[in-house]
């Protein structure tokens, strides 16, 4: 076990646990978009950024992937790690500040409105969805492609978004309501409408592959 204290009090937890599930475990909230218990960590949203005290400087680290560890100090409601989670929820709320969840996020932080307003997406680009087809399904039919305000979710090669095997556990994931399942099973999914010769695979989960459409 591992002793460590968050927001002056001590918590034990098991060797191997994350910041953000100790927080968990004691009833510490830490908020967070990118962060799944069947995924790897990945540290995407940063809303989940918390401050380590130490003598020499404090710094800001990633919950959800920095490891407990034997005497730590931690705060997770101090005022860099507001004033920072303020900037974050701010930068989500410029295209976002529709979604339920990053106003419920604003809320919580007595932010009214946005800093700057752009256009509205669904899509806060947490990558859950990619790293579910990656890390759950084993099929990696989508993945975070582009760069900067480009930046979107899409098949990385857009013939082989057949790939896909329809199980919907990236609709299941998302946070936000980006992804539906008829955006998953609609008949024209792909960027090209003739007979794929790609091999569907077989999800992890189910170990079965779903079969073509004209089986069905």
């Amino acid at each position: 076990m591992v002793l460590l204290t968050i927001d002056e009090q001590k918590v034990e937890v098991p060797v191997g646990y994350t910041l953000l599930q100790a927080g968990r475990e004691h009833n510490i909230p830490i908020p967070t978009l990118c962060s799944h218990e069947a995924l790897l960590p990945y540290g995407a949203c940063r809303l989940c950024l918390v401050e380590l005290v130490s003598p020499r400087a404090s710094r800001l680290v990633a919950a959800c992937a920095y490891p407990c560890e034997e005497g730590l100090v931690v705060r997770t409601r101090s005022d860099l790690v507001i004033s920072t989670r303020r900037a974050v929820v701010e930068l989500l709320m410029a295209t976002g500040a529709h979604l339920p969840i990053v106003r419920a996020l604003a809320a919580e932080l007595d932010i009214v409105a946005p800093y700057v307003t752009l256009e509205a997406k669904d899509c806060v680009l947490c990558g859950l969805c990619v790293r579910a087809c990656r890390e759950i399904v084993g099929v990696s039919a989508i993945s975070l492609t582009q760069r900067g305000m480009n930046r979107a979710v899409s098949p990385p090669f857009r013939i082989s978004s057949a790939d896909c095997i329809e199980c919907g556990t990236c609709v299941l994931v998302c946070p936000t309501g980006a992804l539906r399942l008829a955006d998953v099973t609609q008949p024209i999914r792909t960027a090209h409408v003739w007979q794929s010769e790609y091999e569907r695979r077989a999800c992890r989960l189910c170990e079965h592959a779903l079969q073509d459409r004209d089986e069905r």
